[in-house]
This record gives structure tokens, sequence and C-alpha cells, in this order.
């Protein structure tokens, strides 16, 4: 359901060299935040931040751990080792922040525009999008992997989700 908005797929990312299991998530080069619009129901609202993480785990190097074992030897899958934080935001500041997230070459985005929770077919949701200008687009989510300053200047001091 996820738009991918990124300049080059691979300026984003971990290099293997980067990745350290025992760092604190706070020490990570690159800060990963889903942020969600605020007017959502709590049911859309979880639908939009998990369709706008589904590509940034697939398109950004390095963010995944590996999968942990539990004392049985069960396995359970790698999460993100770096953190993700859900933010919210009004939908008029949502449209702002995917903005300036899509304006810089080093930051990740992947969106996920209203069409995506109003339709039930993928193409009548590509067809939708593809008929609307990119200002006139509302988001219910997006999802923004970058360096950490310019992510924390992007979404400023917004709340987290509820």
């Amino acid at each position: 359901m996820s738009v991918v908005n990124v300049p080059s797929p691979a300026t984003v990312g971990f290099t293997p060299e980067e990745v350290d299991f025992a760092m604190s998530t706070r020490q990570a080069r690159l800060k990963w935040v889903v942020v969600v619009d605020a007017d959502l129901p709590p049911g859309r609202a979880a639908n939009a931040a998990i369709c706008a993480a589904a590509p940034t785990v697939t398109s950004v190097p390095g963010l995944l751990g590996t999968d942990a074992p539990d004392a049985e030897g069960t396995m359970h899958p790698g999460l993100p080792w770096a953190g993700c934080s859900v933010l919210v935001a009004d939908s008029a500041t949502l449209r702002t922040i995917r903005a300036k997230a899509t304006a810089r070459p080093d930051v990740y985005v992947a969106d996920v525009p209203a069409e995506a929770q109003s339709t039930r077919v993928y193409s009548d949701f590509v067809s939708a999008v593809g008929e609307t200008r990119t200002e006139d687009i509302d988001y219910c989510a997006v999802s923004i992997v970058g360096p950490r300053n310019p992510v924390d200047k992007i979404v400023g001091k917004l709340p987290l989700m509820p």
C-alpha cells in the first residue's frame, strides 16, 4: 500500500561495519521514525504505520537485527536494532514533514497516501494516486530514515503516538 519516494536507494542505510547490536539506539548514526496522522482511529493508524514500515525494512540496508533464539531454540525474527519511534502529527504537518524529508538526498522516505485506506484493489490505489498532484495528496503515515540530527529537525518535537 505504500509508495516509496527514494532519491537513491543506495544512499541510506547502515554499512555492515556500523551494525552494532550492543549500541544504544540513541548512538546509531541513522534514526528511524514513522509519523502517523493523529486523527486516524487506532486500527487505521496501526495499519498506516505497518504499511509505511514494510517498504522501509526492505529498502534500508542494515536496519533489522539478526533473528533471536529463545532458551528453547525457537527463533524470533530480527527487529530494528536501531529502534523506531512512532510519532503523530496533524495532516498538514505530515505533508510538510514528507516534503522536507523527500528534499534531502540522505533521507529515505516511504509514505502511505490516504487512498491506500479508501481502496481495496491495488491497481485502484495506483490509479487514484496517479490522478493526484503531489501537493494535494493526504497521507496516513510517513516513514523516515536518515542521519539523526536532520531527522530530528524534520520531525521537531512531535509527540509519541499514544
